[in-house]
């Protein structure tokens, strides 16, 4: 592990909810913004430099595509993914939505990219561990190795998914689709196609401390938080024109008996939690790209997170162990200042 390590003098940060620190300037009337709760999550959307009239038919209109998002997408409520994974099931081909075309394209790519440390297909594993659910934490002893193994016998993988003029169709039952890992990445990229449409250059997307921008903020760049697992501020990343900063992390969602507490993120080659790693953040060009390179980072874990997340096709990487540990690329340090008393080791190339 090198020995350069990064502080600062700033001010002791203080605890916050979501990870979006700036509004508009001292000065400055506050930027339009609205909530949605989509995906389990609050989503903030604000907005720099528009006039309240054209903000509120822009929120209007991303409320309706938030909420179809959210139907058509969930793994485990009715909608068009349930119907697309019991066609799967039944081997029979259906047609869908053009946006769910997308997401299995992207999660193709993705899984590839990532050697299967992201896999959209294992939503019946997920389902086995008890985590089709919004309510954590889940109650009870984990699965059996027995139950997972017979799951896994199936390879279940994205790559088995055939897209064609006639619909959705795989030769393999054992995929059951969850878009859990890509999700809200994707939606934060179709919400900037929305403001983009509408002419609207500065904003930001704030999906649960996942965060989508476009331009700056009154000629700043944004300004979010990064959290650790004991929910203090342990930095702040600046980024400006349209960059996607996404976290996965393993603290707050999670399985627990009398024994043990089961981290909600999977690995798919395995089919057991990982804890290695507490929380990955990442800054990638897309939404979709950030969000599964996040849960991939996390499951390639100690050793392989910053091997993965170049394969993935980013390199501004900050990971943070269970005792708040922080090690970072150097690529992520251009845009990442710790707080005050905290330490950021820096990734070498010369590592795993």
């Amino acid at each position: 592990m090198a020995a350069l390590l990064f502080s600062t003098a700033m001010k002791p940060w203080l605890p916050v909810v979501v990870s979006l620190l700036a509004l508009a300037g001292c000065g400055r009337p506050p930027n339009p913004e609205s909530e949605f709760f989509v995906f389990g999550t609050l989503v903030t959307v604000q907005l720099a430099g528009v006039e309240s009239a054209q903000a509120s038919g822009v929120f209007k209109e991303l409320q309706f595509a938030f909420q179809d998002m959210h139907r058509e997408w969930h793994a485990w409520e009715p909608g068009e993914l349930g119907q697309v994974n019991r066609a799967i099931k039944a081997g029979e081909t259906r047609p869908t939505s053009p946006d769910i075309e997308a997401l299995i394209g992207r999660s193709q790519q993705l899984e590839l990219a990532s050697g299967g440390r992201f896999n959209a297909a294992i939503g019946a594993l997920v389902r086995l561990w008890g985590f089709h659910t919004s309510d954590y934490p889940v109650d009870g002893p984990p699965p059996t190795a027995g139950q997972i193994q017979q799951l896994l016998a199936g390879r279940p993988s994205t790559l088995d998914i055939q897209l064609t003029a006639e619909g959705i169709s795989s030769t393999n039952n054992a995929v059951q689709l969850d878009f859990g890992g890509i999700a809200k990445g994707y939606a934060t990229d179709l919400a900037v196609d929305i403001l983009q449409r509408h002419g609207i250059e500065n904003a930001v997307i704030n999906a649960g401390g996942d965060t989508r921008v476009v331009g700056n903020n009154h000629g700043r760049p944004w300004r979010i938080a990064v959290r650790d697992p004991s929910g203090n501020v342990a930095g702040v990343i600046k980024v400006e024109g349209g960059q996607a900063v996404f976290t996965s992390g393993n603290y707050a969602r999670f399985r627990e008996d009398a024994n043990e507490r089961y981290p909600h993120i999977l690995d798919p080659r395995s089919g057991w939690p990982v804890s290695a790693i507490s929380s990955a953040t990442v800054i990638a060009g897309d939404g979709a790209t950030a969000d599964a390179t996040a849960t991939a980072v996390v499951v390639g874990g100690g050793e392989e997170w910053a091997r993965v997340a170049r394969a993935m096709g980013t390199d501004a990487v900050l990971v943070i162990d269970e005792a708040g540990a922080m090690q970072a690329t150097p690529q992520m340090m251009d845009y990442f200042t710790p707080a005050e008393g905290r330490t950021v080791t820096l990734w070498s190339e010369g590592e795993k």
